[in-house]
C-alpha cells in the first residue's frame, strides 16, 4: 500500500527509525563504557620489553624449592618493575626468602606477586593501574642475580602458571 508523503505510513517508518537510532547510540555508550572497562584492567609486561630474559619458568626444579612458583624476568639492578594489571597494593615489605616484596590484588581477588626488588616504590592501600611503575628489579632473598620473580594467585590461592596467564590476557612474555 503506498503512502502519499507525510502520510500515516512514513510517520510511522521514520518513528521507527528514531527508536533504532537511539536503542544505537544506546548500544555504543555501553560498548564505549565496556571498551575503557577493558583498558583499564588490561595486563602488561612487568618489564619493558627487550630489557628482559626470562631465566625459570613455572614447575621447573630449582635451587632453592621443590619447584618454581613463578616466571622470572631478569633485568639490570635497577630496572623498572610496572604494575601487570590493575589492583590495589595488598602488601608490601620484606619477606624472607622471596626479598623486597610487593603484592598486589586485582578486582576479582587474584594476587600478582613482584619478588626481590631492590626498592619498593608503592605502599598497602594504594591503588595501581598497568602499566604503572612499583618497584625496581633486584637481589634480595633467595636469588643467583638480579631478577623480578613474578607469580599469579587467584583468589589469593596457590600460584598457577604466570607465563599462561599473561598469555590468555593477551600478552606474550
Amino acid at each position: 500500500m503506498e503512502d502519499a508523503a507525510g502520510g500515516p505510513l512514513e510517520k510511522a517508518v521514520e518513528a521507527q527509525a528514531e527508536q533504532r537510532n537511539a536503542a544505537l547510540a544506546q548500544l555504543a555508550a555501553s560498548a564505549e563504557k565496556r571498551s575503557s572497562v577493558l583498558a583499564e584492567n588490561a595486563w602488561g609486561l612487568p618489564v619493558a620489553a627487550g630489557a628482559y630474559h626470562l631465566t625459570a619458568r613455572f614447575g621447573e626444579y630449582g635451587l632453592w624449592s621443590s619447584y618454581h612458583t613463578g616466571l622470572d624476568f631478569a633485568a639490570p639492578t635497577g630496572t623498572t618493575i610496572m604494575a601487570i594489571a590493575g589492583g590495589t597494593v595488598t602488601s608490601a615489605g620484606y619477606d624472607g626468602a622471596y626479598g623486597n616484596k610487593t603484592v598486589v590484588t586485582l578486582d576479582d581477588g587474584t594476587e600478582i606477586w613482584y619478588c626481590h626488588q631492590t626498592t619498593i616504590n608503592v605502599s598497602v592501600g594504594q591503588s595501581v593501574v598497568s602499566g604503572q611503575p612499583i618497584g625496581t628489579v633486584g637481589s634480595t632473598g633467595h636469588v643467583t642475580g638480579p631478577h623480578v620473580h613474578i607469580e599469579v594467585r587467584p583468589g589469593g590461592g596457590d600460584p598457577v602458571d604466570p607465563y599462561a596467564a599473561m598469555v590468555a590476557h593477551g600478552d606474550t612474555p
